[in-house]
Formats: structure tokens, sequence, C-alpha cells
């Protein structure tokens, strides 16, 4: 990237606004080179929640892209529905699912199982699914439901998976963050939101905040492995979470706000691109790197790094062993 590229990406990233909308998105747009047919040709992509907003468009693409798409989901007629289409766009028409709702860990555990039972090899697995509840809801297991789709459901999921991944390496691992992330720090005292306040859109940024500590584990757990951990997040998409979830959000944002196709971009760039299985452990944004941290009280210390590990592994323990 030229200096003057760099100074006027700088200062969208500044602006925030600039960059997290549909502005950053066009502007920087403009000097990428387009992902090439077959990028993904024979690879084997799960991803989870894929049956609206960016999810099915990261599903579309890369079936375009020649991907053998799996897809996890709970619905099953939708889930039908978009596997046929997809088979329309796929070039062998390798296209399959499972059924699970990853915010119950034992579904978590069963989905994994059928996985490793079916698939020989894992070349890509997109943490993508997510929930950004209005009011604190608790799970059948006991779980808020912020905490346990967007934090408990991907750790265990990943864990789950990543020794296939290894067995398929060079192997990605990619998981969807958001910028709200930016204003929140772990929350280990009560991560289950039993006390004081309940608002859905911090528990939401919260769970990304430590989604973002996860991927950097992952990234040192896997170092010299060939299986890369990236997140990114999408910037501020039109979606039907967004316009249920934030409504006045979205009344203000609405001219401004990314398509799915503009929000699932960086995301597939890091599923082909030479950066996406070269560098691990980062955040990404519009295909470059970014800061993980704007405020430093939302930066962690290694020893709540492990604490976080520690209970995410015991709440799994107790609900699935």
């Amino acid at each position: 990237m030229t200096s003057s590229k760099s100074r006027c990406d700088g200062l969208l990233e500044w602006s925030v606004v600039g960059s997290f909308t549909s502005i950053g998105h066009k502007v920087r747009s403009r000097h990428w080179d387009p992902i090439p047919d077959g990028a993904l040709d024979d690879q084997v992509v799960i991803i989870t929640g894929a049956t609206s907003g960016i999810g099915k468009k990261l599903a579309t693409e890369a079936a375009r892209l020649g991907a053998r798409i799996r897809f996890i989901a709970r619905n099953p007629e939708k889930s039908e529905d978009l596997r046929n289409k997809l088979i329309d766009l796929s070039p062998h028409g390798d296209i399959g699912y499972y059924i699970a709702d990853l915010s119950i860990m034992s579904d978590v555990a069963k989905v994994s199982d059928q996985i490793l039972d079916n698939e020989p090899r894992i070349d890509v697995l997109i943490n993508n699914v997510v929930v950004l509840p209005q009011e604190r809801t608790e799970t059948s297991e006991g779980l808020e439901l912020a905490y346990a789709t967007d934090l408990v459901g991907p750790f265990l999921l990943t864990n789950r998976l990543k020794d296939r991944m290894i067995d398929s390496a060079p192997a990605r691992i990619i998981s969807m963050i958001s910028g709200g992330m930016y204003t929140q720090s772990l929350e280990l005292d009560d991560p289950n939101y039993e006390n004081g306040e309940y608002r859905g859109s911090v528990a939401y940024a919260r769970a990304k905040r430590g989604l973002m500590v996860l991927t950097k584990m992952w990234s040192d757990q896997l170092a010299a492995t060939g299986v890369t951990a990236n997140a990114t997040h999408p910037g501020w998409v039109d979606t039907a979470g967004v316009r249920d979830s934030l409504p006045g959000f979205y009344r203000i944002s609405r001219p401004l706000l990314r398509t799915a196709e503009q929000g699932a971009d960086t995301v597939l760039w890091l599923a082909t691109s030479s950066e996406g299985g070269m560098r691990s452990g980062k955040l990404w944004h519009d295909r470059a790197t970014r800061t993980e941290y704007r405020f430093k009280k939302t930066i962690e210390t290694s020893a709540e790094r492990n604490q976080l590990w520690a209970q995410l592994s015991a709440t799994v323990e107790q609900l699935v062993g």
C-alpha cells in the first residue's frame, strides 16, 4: 500500500464511522484484487450460522469458489433450501449440512462428533454464528444465550475440530467478531450475567472480546502446525439481526450500512489469500490487520486470558464431560 493509500486507510480507521460503514469498503476496495475463481476448489469449508445474513453470503460465495461446503444450522427446512441453492452454484455439487443448536453444548459436542465421523479433512472453519439478545435469556443448560452462542459454543466446536485441521494442514480457523468488542474487556467475575442490569449489546460485545482472546490463544497453540487462527470484524452490516436487535442504531445508520456481501469479503479473502495462510493471531478488517484495542481499560493480562480458558473449559466439562 502506498503512503497516500496508507494515510487514507489510517484516517478511515481513526474515524470509526468511515471505517465501519460502506464508505470504508467503497474506498478501500478500489485497490483490491478480486478473489480468483476456483480459489477454494475441493476445500472442505465448515460454516456456522449460514442460513441468513453474512453467513449465507459466505456460503454462497464459497460454493461458487469451489468449496465443499458443510454448514451447521438449526432449521432443517432452511438448511435444505440453502443446500439446494448452493448445489446450483457449485461446480461439483458436494454440499452438505449438519443440524445443531450451537447455543446448546450437548448439541455442539454431538455435531462435532458427526463431523469427525464424516469429514476426513477440514480445510477452513468459519465461526460465524451469532446472537444479540434484547433481554437476558438462558438456554436449557443454564447459560446466558449470548455467552453460550457467541463464546462457549465456538470454544467447544473449534477445540473439538482442531486436531482434524492439524491433520489436514494447511488449514485456517476464521472467527467473526464485532467492532463492539472495542468497548469491552473480558467478563470474568460474572460471565453468565446473573447479577446487575442486563444489556444484550454488552453481553454480545464481551463475548466477542473473549472470542478475540481465544483466537490469539489458538494461534499460539497451533504455531508450526500449519493451521492459522484469525479473527475479522465485518463493519456495520445491514442484517436482520441488526434490524431486530438494534432498531435505534439501524434507523440512524441504515443509509451507511454495508451489504452482507461487503461484510463477508474479508472472511473469504482470509480463507483464500496467502496472507490468511501465513499470518495468525490477528484481527482483520477490510483485508488489513487492525488494532485489537482502542482503550487501555480493555487490554487483558496473560493471567486473565488463562482464567478465561479455564472458565470455559470448566463450563464445557460440566455440561458435556
